[in-house]
């Protein structure tokens, strides 16, 4: 089972993601990290080249081990995920990892879910499950505001709410693979749900789907 689970920043993907993985035996990946990764390079090298060029490099050297390297979560490196995002040359040697991983989970899993922005609409546009999870910019920025404070950032919701709207517009607005809903997707707006809730109703969905997919 693939499943593909899509929406802005700050929407509940990665909570969701992390226990439906668990309550399904899925191999996770968070595609967000793999933006995240070739940022973090890009901000590291500024002195070599410019901007474009340094972002698809980094993109093509990519290796699985670069996923896991401190401050990925820092808000800097997610405003440059997002800019080289836009990058078509970088989505291209991004798309063969996600769909290789989507298709062959390490770990004997019993599938795969790939946490994303265009899963369902470019990278895996043939999964069994589709989710996109979005929520208002306000309760967004409140919930990133939120980790930021417990992770001891020093900011202030101002700033981080247009920094929420200036990605929406970013994402949203690009040429490659704006974040949209796929035609088929579930969706849900986790404004004022609960994780649990969330987690109850994508899971009803599922196993709807797993049920009508058996009979």
């Amino acid at each position: 089972m693939i499943i593909a689970l899509d929406g802005p920043s700050a929407a509940g993907k990665g909570t969701l993601a992390r226990r439906l993985a668990a309550h399904y035996r899925l191999a996770l990946l968070d595609t967000g990290l793999i933006y995240r990764a070739v940022g973090a390079r890009v901000l590291a090298d500024r002195g070599e080249g410019g901007e474009t060029d340094r972002a698809i490099e980094a993109a093509r050297k990519l290796q699985p081990q670069d996923l896991e390297q401190p401050g990925l979560r820092e808000e800097a490196v997610g405003a440059m995920a997002s800019k080289v995002a836009a990058i078509p040359e970088v989505r291209l040697h991004l798309i063969d990892f996600q769909r290789r991983f989507a298709k062959t989970p390490p770990g004997h899993a019993a599938g795969s879910i790939l946490d994303g922005r265009d899963i369902g609409t470019v990278i895996c546009p043939d999964a069994d499950v589709k989710i996109f999870l979005t929520a208002s910019a306000e309760a967004r920025a409140e919930r990133r505001f939120q980790e930021l404070q417990a992770a001891g950032a020093t900011t202030i919701k101002a700033r981080v709410l247009a920094d929420m709207h200036e990605r929406d517009v970013r994402d949203s607005a690009r040429s490659a693979a704006p974040l949209v809903p796929a035609a088929d997707a579930f969706q849900l707006d986790t404004t004022t749900l609960s994780a649990d809730q969330v987690f109850d109703r994508v899971v009803a969905h599922i196993d709807g789907r797993i049920s009508r997919r058996g009979s």
